[in-house]
């Protein structure tokens, strides 16, 4: 073989990141074949129901993060939860963005009623690290400005946590961010009414991927609690006033 048919044949062969790419591509699909011949037969009943109708019980805003999967962490079914997901678990307040959060928190409470809304932060959270370090985010602005969402509890760390380092300052900026997501929530007014007639309940978690472990924030300890089954459940709700 010459040195220019070597050339060429070099030249035609797949490079190692597209055999990867491929590979990656391969097992979604895979995976999407033993769903619909093996997973969907056994409960094509559920399937037929919720072919024309869904009715929700929860909505659960989480992060985007791959990490997380909402219906595997809960146990749910598919038409248990109405989930939402974005980067930092962030929910922008009622007017600000009229964006794909706000427009599936209204669609949620109002068309298909659901009783709680809970937003999940988790562990080892890339967004929260980039509030963290916002000179990372430089050549993603479009990210930057969405995690200004995220400032106030970027604020409440910095004047109110003597945190050493990164590593103390994640969890709590974690927590406190779902806290302020929490705050941001209440102003949109189809949840303000639906929680002020006890219609609506709204929840704060965090998930350890590590551990599984979740902690629920009760707002009337202004805390963090663990989900273990053996408390009542903590709820971020205010009382009913209706």
């Amino acid at each position: 073989m010459s040195d220019k048919d070597k050339q060429s044949l070099a030249a035609s062969a797949p490079s190692p990141e597209a055999e990867s790419a491929d590979a990656a591509l391969r097992q979604i699909v895979d995976g999407f074949l033993h769903f619909h011949h093996e997973i969907f037969p056994q409960q094509e009943e559920l399937f037929k129901k919720l072919a024309t109708a869904q009715a929700p019980k929860a909505m659960f805003i989480t992060c985007a993060d791959s990490r997380i999967v909402p219906e595997l962490i809960t146990h749910s079914s598919p038409g248990d939860l109405f989930v939402t997901r974005n980067v930092g678990n962030v929910v922008p307040p009622y007017g600000q963005m009229n964006g794909g959060v706000s427009t599936a928190i209204e669609y949620a409470v109002l068309a298909l009623g659901v009783q709680h809304i809970i937003i999940c932060g988790h562990s080892d959270c890339g967004a929260m690290r980039a509030v963290l370090n916002p000179d990372s985010l430089e050549k993603m602005p479009t990210v930057k400005a969405w995690l200004r969402h995220a400032e106030v509890a970027k604020t409440m760390v910095h004047e109110n946590c003597n945190c050493a380092d990164e590593k103390e300052s994640m969890p709590i900026l974690t927590e406190e961010n779902v806290i302020a997501q929490l705050q941001h929530l209440r102003t949109h007014p189809s949840v303000a009414s639906r929680m002020a007639n006890g219609h609506l309940f709204i929840h704060g978690w965090v998930y350890d991927i590590e551990t599984s472990e979740i902690k629920a924030y009760d707002a009337d300890q202004g805390r963090f609690l663990p989900l273990d089954g053996s408390h009542p459940i903590p709820v971020a709700t205010p009382k009913a006033r209706f």
